[in-house]
């Protein structure tokens, strides 16, 4: 594994883990806040998303004609803008929205240069552990960052600043390269001519729209857990609810650990195995009633989702790098499916506003998910005889 992998990890945790952090700060400030109506948490995680999907055309080309670890530095830094923004007390929704544009920009860059540092054979196992370093930063940061937030909300800003900040210096370590040249069309039109060249292909349509499922159903499920927590599992505070979550980010940990052994580029089908699996725990979740049983199923959900994801993801860095380039293909990827995630936690914002029942929300969630598989997977090759197939 090329040596550079290892600041990439440290990173990469360290901006994950403040990105989470100021998640849950930003739920505390909610729940502190009496004034505010029961969707504004699903708002907040709507206003994240948005800058995925407006910059969608324009970050994927930024990261592969530039460098991408320079591009990492700057990511970084426009979040720590956002936390300071949350720190002077600018209207939350704004605020988010521009660490929200920090993520858009970081996103690219961080799983577009894994294909640059580690070749065919390693790129699952390259991105088995960015998924599973990133996955305990989450773990870490909504803990760390609740418990903080539930102390103080000044510090807990105060961290993720610093832990930005730290991200970027570190990154300073990371070798400066750029993929490929500009494009001379609008990056519009180039961007519009990527999805086109990028769907052909029924292994790339199923990365694009596997991902795009998967971020979707846990954004929603997130989002869901906030209202179905208080109401089970008598949660009372962030940091109850990030315990919860906890054992999803957990699993999903494990399932990252797990799958270069099971599933491999050449037999990329079998990821839909464990969709099916994921879309049946959630649907079991709605049912349990005590806390055990709940954890062990969010256990089961994030085993199955990182066993999902982590091929997935590789299939996509690689495809795109034989193609459009890996960064516009993350860009790409990361327009499906925040566009999706913006679509499914939308459609969760009003239904909570109509009053919906995060039980009968839940199931439906599952159903969805299991459906959707089945859906996407359609004429997905068997084998690996014809990889760019």
């Amino acid at each position: 594994m090329n040596k550079h992998i290892y600041p990439l990890l440290v990173a990469q945790f360290l901006s994950a883990f403040a990105d989470n952090a100021i998640l849950f700060t930003v739920i505390a400030m909610v729940m502190q806040a009496s004034n505010l109506p029961s969707w504004y948490v699903p708002a907040l995680q709507s206003a994240f998303l948005v800058a995925f999907v407006v910059l969608g055309p324009w970050v994927g080309g930024f990261a592969d004609n530039n460098a991408k670890s320079r591009v990492l530095i700057i990511a970084n830094l426009i979040k720590a803008a956002g936390a300071v923004l949350l720190l002077f007390k600018v209207e939350p929704l704004l605020a988010y929205c521009l660490v929200g544009v920090g993520a858009a920009v970081y996103s690219p860059a961080k799983y577009g240069i894994l294909p640059e540092l580690a070749g065919h054979g390693l790129l699952v196992k390259a991105n088995s552990w960015i998924e599973g370093s990133t996955i305990l930063a989450i773990l870490l940061g909504m803990v760390v960052g609740a418990k903080l937030a539930d102390y103080s909300i000044e510090m807990a800003l105060g961290l993720t600043i610093v832990l930005f900040i730290a991200s970027a210096c570190i990154t300073l370590f990371l070798p400066v390269r750029i993929a490929k040249a500009g494009v001379s069309s609008s990056q519009l039109v180039e961007f519009g001519r990527q999805i086109g060249q990028f769907f052909i292909t029924p292994r790339s349509r199923f990365a694009i729209l596997g991902a795009s499922l998967f971020w979707a159903s846990a954004a929603t499920l997130r989002v869901i857990i906030v209202a179905w927590a208080p109401l089970v599992l008598l949660s009372k505070n962030a940091t109850e609810i990030a315990q919860h979550t906890l054992f999803l980010a957990i699993g999903i940990i494990v399932g990252s650990a797990i799958v270069p052994r099971v599933i491999t580029l050449e037999h990329l089908h079998r990821a839909k195995v464990p969709a099916y699996l994921m879309a049946v725990f959630i649907g079991v979740l709605s049912f349990t009633e005590s806390l055990l049983a709940a954890h062990w199923v969010l256990f089961f959900i994030g085993v199955m989702g990182g066993m999902f994801i982590v091929p997935v993801n590789a299939a996509l860095q690689e495809l795109g790098q034989q193609s459009i380039g890996s960064g516009s293909a993350v860009a790409l990827q990361n327009f499906f499916q925040n566009l999706a995630m913006l679509v499914a936690v939308g459609i969760y914002t009003f239904a909570t506003a109509q009053g919906i029942n995060p039980f009968v929300a839940m199931q439906t969630l599952g159903v969805l998910v299991f459906m959707l598989t089945f859906i996407i997977s359609m004429r997905l090759p068997k084998n690996g005889a014809a990889w760019n197939g």
